[in-house]
């Protein structure tokens, strides 16, 4: 989790990653962060989000995406 939440706060360290879940639905996170993310959460954990995988729901919070990261099979 630790890895996550500092790839978040690279993006906006004023944002409180661990308690708020509406990060897409609130606009904390906007589609140029959201390219960002993506691409920092492929190369960090080995995985591969692929377009049908960005839903809201699981970008909303860091345990929804704790929890996509486990489905794709992700080393946490």
């Amino acid at each position: 989790m630790e890895k996550l939440i500092q790839i978040l706060q690279n993006l906006h360290a004023d944002v409180d990653w661990e308690r708020e879940t509406q990060l897409i639905d609130g606009g904390l996170l906007d589609s140029f962060d959201m390219i960002t993310l993506v691409g920092a959460l492929n190369d960090s954990f080995g995985v591969d989000i692929e377009l049908e995988h960005l839903l809201p729901e699981n970008f909303n919070s860091v345990q929804a995406m704790l929890g996509l990261l486990k489905s794709l099979g992700a080393a946490l």
